[in-house]
């Protein structure tokens, strides 16, 4: 089958559904003549006004997050800690800010490592401020591919998303991190029917 980039209709599904669906799908980065692709492996989901772990908590609309507020397939890149680029991709329609980090990606041929956690993930795709607002379903330089594999549900893990104490026991607990079961990584994809 054909790699297929993904179009705005698959952004603009429910983010709990963009966050597992992405899973099994590869991120492609053109750096000049050169292309650097990943397996995405690793998700988590963030579900606008009422998730206090959102950057757009309670609507709050600032510079920084303003690009959430668009129609899903947008990239939302900010930085943490004053070194670490986080690639988020905006879901839901226009006005509905919601978006899923892309934690992890498995790059063949490269060590285990190279793409895995958001910084490095970013690092490795030479990712930066100048990605804000990009337009996955036009971009010529970043973009997401189906190329006919899916994840079984099977082997799909969910657990709490990281690194977000703050937003509370309730928000902080919910399972919304998605990951390919690591034992089952090389074996979990299947090719779908054409």
């Amino acid at each position: 089958m054909r790699s297929r980039r993904l179009s705005r209709k698959f952004y603009q599904q429910s983010t709990l559904k963009v966050a597992r669906e992405l899973l099994g799908k590869y991120l492609v980065r053109k750096v000049g003549s050169k292309k650097l692709v990943g397996k995405i492996i690793e998700t988590e989901a963030y579900i606008g006004p009422k998730d206090k772990a959102s950057h757009a908590y309670r609507g709050k609309i600032t510079p920084r997050n303003r690009v959430e507020y668009r129609e899903g397939g947008h990239v939302y890149i900010y930085l943490v800690y004053g070194m670490y680029w986080q690639l988020n991709i905006v879901t839901s329609r226009a006005g509905k800010p919601e978006c899923v980090l892309i934690r992890a990606l498995e790059v063949p041929g490269e060590d285990r490592n190279v793409a895995s956690g958001p910084g490095r993930l970013c690092r490795y795709l030479q990712l930066d401020k100048s990605f804000y607002g990009e337009d996955l379903t036009r971009s010529k330089r970043i973009w997401i591919e189906d190329r006919g594999e899916t994840v079984s549900p099977a082997h799909i893990e969910r657990t709490p998303r990281i690194g977000i104490d703050y937003a509370g026991p309730y928000w902080s607990q919910k399972k919304w991190r998605f990951l390919v079961k690591p034992e089952k990584n090389k074996m979990q994809v299947k090719r779908k029917a054409n």
